[in-house]
């Protein structure tokens, strides 16, 4: 049991680190990722008022519809990609990525890659 205590501690010490660094504004606001075992979750957040503008998940009726994402590196793909086309729609071109205290590999990773390509700029 210590050890799940001692990795969420570990990514809540990076998290914390990183959150320093960056703060998403009306110009360009904060792009943050969250994972679970299952899903994956992604929010765009105005850190200026702290409204989030534009939240997608893996768990949304856009992914259960689409067929062809059967893993969880697809979906997370597919998550970017609707959230970037989202964000696009409310004039929102350039975000600040937040991987959360996560590492740049895997889902994240996919998800970051999927925004890119459904054309937001980070």
């Amino acid at each position: 049991m210590g050890t799940v205590n001692k990795k969420l501690e570990a990514r809540l010490k990076r998290k914390k680190r990183i959150r320093k660094k960056i703060e998403g504004t009306l110009l360009r606001p904060r792009l943050t990722v969250f994972r679970s075992n299952q899903h994956i979750y992604a929010q765009i957040i105005d850190d200026s008022c702290g409204h989030t503008l534009v939240a997608v998940s893996s768990c949304g009726s856009e992914i259960k519809e689409n067929k062809e994402a059967i893993n969880k590196l697809a979906i997370a793909a597919l998550v970017g990609k609707i959230i970037a086309k989202k964000a696009i729609d409310k004039k929102i071109e350039s975000v600040v990525f937040d991987r959360n205290g996560y590492l740049y590999h895997g889902r994240v990773k996919a998800l970051s890659i999927g925004a890119r390509e459904g054309g937001l700029i980070f």
